[in-house]
């Protein structure tokens, strides 16, 4: 699709983004303002202090935005938006600023599931990646496989049970008092640890399901810090962090490599906030390649939540549709929404 511009808006969760592509997906502007630092000071994301940010940010990231790309807003030719899943009143921000552009202006307006963009972000870089393809996606919120025989055709096959991946190594941090948000700081924790030092059996479904499970790996993981008295300046703390998170990634790697071996996909996707982890990162590329798989994975940038990939895959939709309007209907959503494939 030539000679589209369509704008993306993204407010999910404490990231308040929006990007600018053109119908060949160059991302003519990408602009992301991070609430980490108001969180913070409490491990964690606050929902209300989120909304609000949000409520102050949006104008000014939708503005500059517009100002990187060189467009005008009565240029735009698309809305597309974050319907969920998320934090409600985050996607409710979005949304309706979206859905005000839209009514505005009558463009079409495309409501875009986060879950299923983190997918598409992978599509940014590598338009001809080809199918069937597995995704697995990580990040804080979410933990899920996916079945792609083509474009837009999402087959859920297994999601976490209780905590995402990157939920537990965020409670880890928060429990030894070591920053937030957890993942990247217990990263670098642990570049110089031994991963081997600390053994942490890693979980499988009774039901021999591709579902996740991280609670009681993180249980696990509170005992070993009572039981040895690890803490943020212990000797072996490097030891312990580095052991933690092999077991996550040991434990999504598994999961992925059960559902290859079934699925027998020719390409593998690891997207999602988590994605950008070092060892995830060079654990898939080698599960990958001894399987004969092309492995994809998104540049850190797109890995996080980024509105890029919102407006990328608003303009699939948009295409595979052929024909929308502006729907003012749409309704934010909290949880992922899929059929078990």
């Amino acid at each position: 699709m030539k000679d589209i511009l369509v704008l993306g808006i993204e407010t999910s969760c404490d990231e308040t983004a929006a990007a600018v592509l053109d119908g060949q997906r160059h991302i003519l502007a990408s602009v992301v303002l991070s609430q980490d630092t108001i969180h913070a000071p409490y491990g964690g994301v606050v929902p209300e202090l989120a909304s609000r940010q949000h409520l102050a940010a949006i104008n000014p990231v939708v503005g500059e935005a517009l100002r990187r790309a060189e467009t005008p807003l009565e240029d735009i030719d698309v809305f597309a938006v974050t319907q969920g899943p998320g934090l409600i009143g985050s996607l409710l921000v979005g949304l309706s600023f979206a859905k005000a552009l839209a009514y505005y202006f009558k463009k079409p307006l495309v409501g875009v599931d986060h879950v299923e963009a983190h997918i598409e972000a992978a599509f940014l870089e590598n338009p001809g990646l080809p199918f069937p393809a597995i995704a697995l996606v990580v990040s804080g919120g979410h933990t899920s496989l996916f079945f792609l025989k083509r474009r837009l055709h999402f087959r859920l096959l297994g999601r976490t049970r209780d905590d995402a991946a990157g939920e537990a190594l965020d409670k880890i941090a928060k429990f030894l008092g070591l920053g937030y948000p957890g993942g990247p700081v217990i990263e670098r924790a642990a570049a110089s640890g031994d991963a081997a030092r600390f053994l942490f059996a890693r979980p499988r479904m009774k039901d021999e399901s591709l579902d996740f499970s991280f609670s009681g790996l993180k249980t696990a993981a509170l005992r070993a810090v009572e039981d040895e008295g690890i803490s943020a300046s212990h000797p072996q703390l490097a030891d312990f962090l580095a052991s933690f998170e092999e077991a996550v990634v040991g434990s999504l790697l598994e999961n992925l490599n059960r559902a290859a071996e079934k699925y027998r996909p020719v390409s593998l996707i690891l997207c999602g906030g988590v994605a950008r982890n070092k060892r995830l990162r060079r654990g898939f590329e080698e599960l990958a390649r001894s399987n004969g798989i092309q492995p994809f994975i998104p540049s850190p940038s797109l890995c996080t939540d980024n509105a890029a990939m919102i407006a990328s895959l608003g303009l699939a939709k948009l295409e595979a549709k052929k024909k929308a309007g502006v729907v003012l209907e749409l309704d934010a959503y909290p949880r992922f929404i899929a059929t078990r494939g």
